[in-house]
């Protein structure tokens, strides 16, 4: 069986995962975070990836979140953006001849 991921390493990390799902602006930073906790507590990935949130995600796209976090912390998450439509126009006002 594989062994699961550690993510709290220290009380101040811990803290800011239990804070951020309740308390954030921003509705995909809260989603992260409580992505992470969930899993911090011990359930799989793939588990909260399809029953733990509200919107139900690719385990890949859990994965990922898991990775950065380890790579860069919560920041790593937080510059990312999430989704969304793209700007499709440059923001340079075009000529009408």
């Amino acid at each position: 069986m594989a062994k699961r991921r550690e993510l709290i390493r220290t009380e101040e990390e811990k803290q800011e995962l239990i804070e951020y799902p309740d308390h954030h602006d921003r509705p995909d930073v809260r989603e992260k975070a409580a992505a992470l906790l969930k899993i911090a507590e011990g359930v799989s990935a793939h588990w909260v990836s399809t029953y733990g949130l509200l919107k139900r995600r690719k385990p890949d796209t859990i994965y990922r979140w898991l990775n950065i976090y380890d790579e860069e912390g919560f920041d790593g998450l937080i510059q990312r953006q999430h989704g969304g439509a793209r700007q499709r126009f440059s923001k340079k006002k075009k000529k009408n001849y």
